[in-house]
């Protein structure tokens, strides 16, 4: 991938230099920032291939900086790093939005080999070239547009949430397994983050379904994961 440019939020100076020095390596172009109000300066300003974003900040919390980003549909993929290794504070991250979670002290070359597959995924769209419209009843998905509306009125849904239902819907009565849809839709295997994909259900069906608690489009395939309802 030609022209990468990459923000680094990172107030750990030696951690911030090291990633600079590996990433320049592969001609890549890095912009870094130790502070959150740095940081989101650039991401509003600039347009990156990638956000390499600190957990603990001097100025903040780096997920409510992912959360923000996310909310101004900046759709940048996120990778935060941490010296945190709580399952929770993983979990945490992605829910806010992250695409990958890299915990202190790392391997160069792994470090290395996930940002790479990050970009390959971000280099294409699961809907790219998609012109399909897809309609269930009063849910409409229109891929092209990435919009989605439930009675004619538009219904607001993050990158992931839209993937998810994208998936879903265009394979609907596959049930598929939690760790398959984390493989799918965040592009990496998350061994022991099932609890996040149950998160994004969840959202999104309080988003689209009229009693959440008895879902008609997404529904549950007990002993498997989910599905989209075949019957619509």
């Amino acid at each position: 991938m030609n022209n990468v440019r990459v923000l680094l939020i990172e107030d750990d100076e030696s951690i911030a230099q090291l990633v600079i020095l590996h990433l320049k390596n592969l001609s890549y172009e890095v912009e870094h920032a130790g502070t959150i109000t740095r940081g989101l300066e650039l991401a509003n300003q600039n347009e990156y291939n990638l956000i390499l974003l600190d957990l603990m900040l001097p100025d903040g919390d780096g997920m409510e900086v992912c959360r923000q980003l996310r909310a101004k549909q900046i759709q940048t993929p996120i990778v935060m790093l941490t010296a945190k290794t709580e399952e929770i504070d993983k979990v945490l991250g992605l829910e806010s939005g992250a695409d990958d979670y890299i915990t202190k002290p790392f391997s160069v070359l792994e470090f290395l080999a996930r940002i790479k597959a990050i970009l390959r995924r971000s280099s294409f769209s699961v809907v790219e070239n998609e012109r399909e419209v897809y309609e269930f009843d009063e849910l409409t998905l229109d891929v092209q547009k990435r919009k989605v509306s439930l009675e004619g009125k538009s219904v607001d849904l993050t990158k992931k949430e839209f993937e998810l239902l994208y998936l879903l819907a265009k394979n609907k009565g596959v049930a598929y397994s939690r760790e398959r849809l984390l493989d799918l839709i965040w592009g990496y295997q998350f061994g022991g983050y099932e609890h996040t994909v149950n998160s994004h259900i969840n959202r999104l069906r309080a988003k689209i379904e009229e009693t959440p608690a008895k879902p008609k489009f997404i529904l549950t395939a007990w002993g498997v994961g989910y599905k989209f309802n075949d019957e619509i």
